[in-house]
């Protein structure tokens, strides 16, 4: 398939069905790495609803920075994945600190942001900065793997990323990439989930009974009640492998809960 025909087909098909999202309706840096934080390992669909919740709350970078980690925590248990929320606020404070507040926008400079990586740091820079960086998401991926490697498996991201950067729009890479994700999405939904056949592909792990789930419980408890002794947490949690004590240390190193005296408490 040529370039072109790759294009037209892709444009085409987002033209009539765009999907409809809070943060494509903005090109405010912060907001766009709130939505992209949260969209890491979870799907776009349970991401709105806390995202307008949390720019509500912390409509601009400074309000994120000063902000309690607790009032961050209890705004984002329920998303998963509560390590990126302590990043975001890690995230905020360093902006804040040493770029006066103003989010840089070069993929080199966001990468020195906490919780930033390669792919966040190309997709803020193409959504908030309407510049051309190629990118390759699970969407993203299903699409190429789809049109150009369809009877292949273990596709390598190296080979898909020149096919990225040449089909790639230049002079308005945030609708291209919003196409691209329409696109695959599509594909996903009607079954047709290219992205395991990707050499990285890794099946996500199970929540139910996993350390993830522990640690989640350990917070939202802690967010609903004030102070809470380990016995306390360790009966409301109810988990069969007594990891609950394991579990609070490694919350406290990591800089979510404190302990004072026999009680602990969100930060």
């Amino acid at each position: 398939m040529t370039t072109k025909k790759f294009k037209k087909v892709i444009f085409d098909y987002y033209n009539q069905t765009k999907r409809d999202f809070p943060w494509r309706e903005t090109t405010d840096p912060y907001k766009i790495i709130v939505s992209e934080v949260m969209l890491q390992q979870t799907q776009a669909l349970r991401v709105v609803s806390k995202y307008k919740v949390f720019i509500k709350k912390f409509p601009t970078i400074q309000q994120l920075a000063k902000a309690k980690v607790s009032d961050v925590l209890k705004i984002w248990l329920g998303l998963g994945y509560n390590r990126r929320a302590l990043a975001l606020k890690r995230l905020a404070e360093t902006v804040v600190r040493d770029h006066k507040g103003k989010v840089p926008d070069s993929p080199t400079a966001l990468m020195s942001l906490p919780g930033i990586g390669p792919y966040t740091a190309g997709a803020v820079s193409a959504f908030a900065f309407n510049k051309p960086y190629p990118i390759i998401e699970t969407n993203i991926r299903t699409v190429y793997i789809h049109f150009f490697f369809p009877n292949q498996t273990k596709v390598d991201d190296k080979e898909l990323l020149p096919l990225v950067s040449k089909t790639l729009d230049l002079d308005n890479p945030r609708e291209w990439y919003w196409a691209l994700m329409d696109y695959g999405a599509m594909l996903k939904e009607k079954g047709f989930d290219k992205g395991r056949h990707s050499k990285g592909y890794t099946k996500q792990s199970k929540f139910k009974g996993s350390d993830r789930e522990v640690r989640g419980k350990i917070l939202k408890l802690l967010g609903k009640n004030k102070k809470l002794s380990k016995i306390e947490l360790e009966r409301l949690v109810a988990d069969e492998k007594g990891r609950v004590k394991d579990k609070l240390k490694e919350l406290q190193n990591e800089g979510f809960i404190l302990k004072q005296k026999a009680y602990f408490e969100l930060v």
